[in-house]
């Protein structure tokens, strides 16, 4: 058998596969174990001791393989840095901007006219819809997310929802725009790494996105429809009233999120886009609301959070903020997921386990399922998903080239499984951010993203199903041919 050999440094043997699943497998078995323990709360807290630690045993079980491969360990650890690392302005800039728009009184503006507009029975599906429309818009479903989500989350859950079904809805929402958009960097990254012009690679994805989307919108309106009942006039009431009595609700703040999505529309640089928009929430809250903004209080309250201390604790909770403190647990979270993902990548651990398991794959079947399930494992062993696409069209590129399958599948297969349910790995860095902007865990939001896990399902499906078909058809067409000669 030929040796595996590194792609950093063809003169040096890659680590065994036994070493290189040992990290993975230590990742995981302790991940489970802190969930069985401890509760899915506690893994913000808890997995980047996990995540170093992991880092430093795929170290040391390369150590007959670091002589001379220093720079294969920088090599990797710039490839995971140059793709995380941007995201964590933005996570500072969210958690700012969480802050300025609840003490601007945008969001409590936003509860309360939701709650005179929206119908309950369609306040799922709509906000999965609206989501949509705006991700595919803006081709960011981050930016949608950290947005209009965090007020469709106010609003549900005052109308009786659960956190996990709100949450559920607007992830579904938004990711399934960010697919279909060609304003989308991830979708560009994944046509393009498979060599497939963008527009084939998006009206291909429609065939499984679409059933998938079709599927969750029924769901939201089914789950809708029962859950009308739980909604509580009293409660609304002394919502409305609570909100009122701290906040002075003008629709004129309004005007901020519709800048925003004005400066998005343009393609304004994210960063930018949330710093303009944090600072314009400041503005909101000096024109608007009761204070001063240049006091002590509003600069800690960007760095602690916002309290509120009313008697109705319902409201204290839904309209309190954690700030920038809040957000150091996702940050530190995201640089241990970015250390591990560069240790694995620059010791060679990572291709060796991609190579064995594109090695043997002869079936067409067995191929695309391989292809959906090693963008799951990326998702988690990277936790970025712009490397998963990267590595993954690298990986797959040749076999789908020997097999005759073409490119579009691949593209497609891996967007199904790698973009869209990044968001569902708790330590992966969409996981992360969704998490910590929508103030709930992954693991309690995971369930409910009926798009998310059904994706890679449908892929899967159609996929093979397609193939199938198209084997028929040629050996119909064989046959006649051979019975006509």
């Amino acid at each position: 058998m030929q040796e595996n050999r590194n792609p950093v440094r063809p003169d040096l043997a890659s680590p065994s596969l036994v070493r290189s699943i040992m990290p993975v497998g230590m990742l995981l078995l302790s991940l489970l174990a802190l969930i069985i323990w401890k509760g899915a709360d506690s893994i913000s807290g808890l997995s980047p001791f996990i995540l170093l630690g992991c880092s430093v045993l795929c170290l040391v079980l390369s150590v007959p393989y670091l002589k001379g491969y220093h720079k294969g360990l920088r090599w990797g650890m710039r490839r995971s840095a140059a793709q995380i690392l941007p995201a964590l302005p933005i996570l500072i800039f969210i958690a700012v901007l969480s802050t300025t728009w609840m003490t601007g009184g945008i969001v409590p503006t936003f509860i309360h006219y939701g709650l005179q507009l929206l119908n309950p029975t369609l306040f799922l599906v709509s906000v999965c819809i609206v989501c949509g429309c705006i991700s595919v818009m803006t081709g960011s479903s981050w930016t949608t997310v950290a947005t209009i989500g965090v007020g469709f989350m106010g609003i549900g859950e005052v109308l009786g929802f659960s956190p996990g079904w709100i949450a559920g809805a607007v992830i579904s929402g938004a990711y399934f725009g960010d697919k279909v958009s060609p304003l989308s960097d991830t979708t560009v990254v994944a046509s393009s790494s498979c060599g497939v012009d963008l527009f084939t690679h998006i009206r291909y994805l429609l065939y499984t996105a679409g059933p998938s989307m079709g599927i969750a919108v029924t769901v939201f309106l089914v789950v809708g429809i029962f859950n009308v009942s739980s909604g509580n006039a009293a409660g609304d009431a002394a919502m409305l009233e609570s909100l009122h009595s701290s906040f002075n609700v003008t629709p004129w703040v309004l005007v901020v999120p519709v800048l925003t999505l004005v400066m998005i529309g343009l393609r304004v640089n994210t960063v930018l886009t949330l710093a303009i928009s944090a600072l314009l929430g400041s503005v909101a809250m000096w024109l608007t609301q009761p204070g001063d903004i240049f006091t002590r209080e509003y600069l800690l309250s960007l760095w602690s959070g916002a309290e509120f201390n009313t008697p109705d604790h319902s409201f204290n909770e839904l309209v309190s903020t954690s700030g920038i403190l809040g957000m150091l647990p996702t940050i530190a979270l995201v640089t241990s997921a970015m250390i591990f993902g560069g240790v694995m990548i620059g010791t060679g651990m990572l291709h060796t386990l991609s190579s064995a398991i594109t090695r043997r794959l002869n079936g067409r079947r067995g191929v695309i399922g391989s292809t959906i399930g090693s963008g799951l494992l990326l998702n988690a062993f990277t936790a970025d998903q712009y490397l998963s696409l990267i590595i993954g069209a690298n990986m797959y590129k040749d076999v789908y080239s020997r097999l005759g399958i073409e490119r579009r599948v691949l593209s497609r297969s891996l967007e199904d499984s790698i973009s869209v349910t990044s968001v569902l790995i708790p330590w992966n860095s969409c996981g992360l951010t969704q998490s910590a902007v929508l103030n709930i865990s992954t693991l309690s939001y995971a369930p409910y993203c009926i798009f998310n896990y059904l994706s890679p399902v449908m892929s899967y499906i159609i996929s093979t199903r397609m193939i199938k078909g198209a084997t028929r058809i040629r050996k119909i067409f064989r046959r006649n041919l051979v019975e006509n000669v």
